[in-house]
């Protein structure tokens, strides 16, 4: 799936290598998911991860490791859980760690989900491909990686010579942009 944040014609024309074929679609849309990729870790969506999956009397039962906020009523997006169990569903019951919704199907003891699941759920409409702060974020940091990738050096050359900065895209990297996410970021990225 292309990337939505930085397209790589806006990565390409922010670079000044359109129409330069020395750089292939394919490495410069590399560099555009990987940044699509990074700011989704730090964005808030309104997911939990699936921990088991259990089918009981078709009532299916999900557990998530963290209290996950869903309320009966609600439509949820489950995916990455098993044929069985993806799909969207409406809550029947629930509680801090577990929800149940209807399921006709034979029943399952409860499995572990590795890697976890995810249950999305409602008010995950933000389009944050054209949320201005979020793509100028996405700018930065995609030019930040793809010229790390053209010079590994990563040197940087001042009025005393040269500075090795060969960490540019270790933990300072989001560093640069949180200001302009801040106001979207999730609780989740926060700690720490």
């Amino acid at each position: 799936m292309a990337a939505t944040y930085i397209t790589m014609a806006e990565l390409r024309a922010l670079l000044g290598i359109t129409g330069i074929t020395l750089y292939s679609d394919a490495a410069v849309e590399e560099v555009c998911q990987a940044t699509e990729d990074i700011l989704n870790k730090y964005l808030w969506f309104n997911t939990a991860p699936i921990a088991a999956t259990a089918l009981s009397a078709n009532v299916a039962t999900i557990t998530t490791p963290t209290p996950h906020g869903f309320v009966t009523g609600q439509t949820v997006v489950i995916s990455a859980a098993g044929t069985t169990f993806n799909g969207s569903k409406v809550i029947t019951d629930y509680q801090t760690f577990t929800f149940n919704y209807a399921k006709t199907a034979s029943d399952q003891v409860t499995n572990l989900v590795k890697p976890y699941g995810l249950v999305t759920g409602p008010n995950n409409a933000t389009a944050y491909a054209s949320v201005p702060a979020v793509r100028e974020a996405a700018a930065a940091l995609a030019t930040t990686i793809y010229q790390a990738r053209q010079a590994p050096g990563a040197s940087i050359t001042t009025v005393d010579g040269f500075i090795a900065s060969p960490y540019q895209l270790g933990n300072t990297l989001i560093a640069k942009v949180r200001g302009l996410i801040a106001p979207y970021m999730s609780p989740n990225s926060m700690v720490g």
